[in-house]
């Protein structure tokens, strides 16, 4: 994630006028707060814990791929730039058969990340799928999100204290197992250059 920052500053610095993305995928498991958290917290397992320049609530990085995306803030509202992020996502697994949408459920007094809902949220059969959150800075925009193979409910319950709503998550196993990283990793390139072609950056 230090590395999702130096992104961002480089795009500040050379005044980018195009859209990036990276993705990568976490080894050994780690939680990550968001921007706005104490850093001591869940901290009792011994995993490591880091900072998102982001905000939100809590995260386990384990069996996911992340993305991060940096580009200048070609929305002025957060909500609508992250909702056009979304599509883009929608875009890219709709090439390997998988068709999401935007969540229709709201469910916001939690302490897990994946456990809280929005309207601009990625979704399955409205079941939340990709977890996302944004951060500005001097006109641009990073945003980062969680795309879960498979969830360890029984650890995050001991993280978090609470019960992982396991009916309104869905992960990609779940959907469909047999895709491979790079399958994944290339749909969504093709979905983000399509999209991102489509708008003005």
């Amino acid at each position: 994630m230090d590395y999702d920052l130096s992104m961002l500053d480089f795009a500040i610095e050379n005044q980018i006028d195009y859209a990036y993305i990276r993705f990568y995928q976490w080894y050994p498991a780690c939680i990550s707060l968001g921007r706005h958290q104490k850093a001591d917290c869940y901290n009792d397992l011994g995993l490591d814990v880091v900072k998102r320049v982001s905000g939100g609530r809590a995260l386990l990085h384990d069996r996911e791929l992340t993305y991060c995306i940096v580009a200048p803030a070609f929305k002025e509202s957060i909500l609508e730039s992250y909702k056009d992020i979304s599509r883009a996502l929608i875009k890219g697994f709709l090439k390997l058969g998988v068709e999401l949408d935007f969540a229709k459920n709201e469910n916001k007094n939690l302490n897990y990340c994946m456990n809280i809902s929005s309207g601009a949220d990625v979704a399955y059969n409205n079941k939340k799928f990709i977890g996302s959150a944004q951060y500005r800075k001097q006109g641009y925009l990073l945003q980062h999100g969680s795309i879960p193979y498979s969830l360890d409910f029984e650890l995050i319950k001991k993280i978090f204290n609470q019960d992982v709503e396991s009916e309104h998550i869905i992960t990609l196993n779940e959907i469909n197992p047999n895709l491979s990283t790079r399958q994944i990793i290339e749909a969504l390139k093709e979905g983000f250059i399509e999209h991102f072609e489509t708008i003005e950056i």
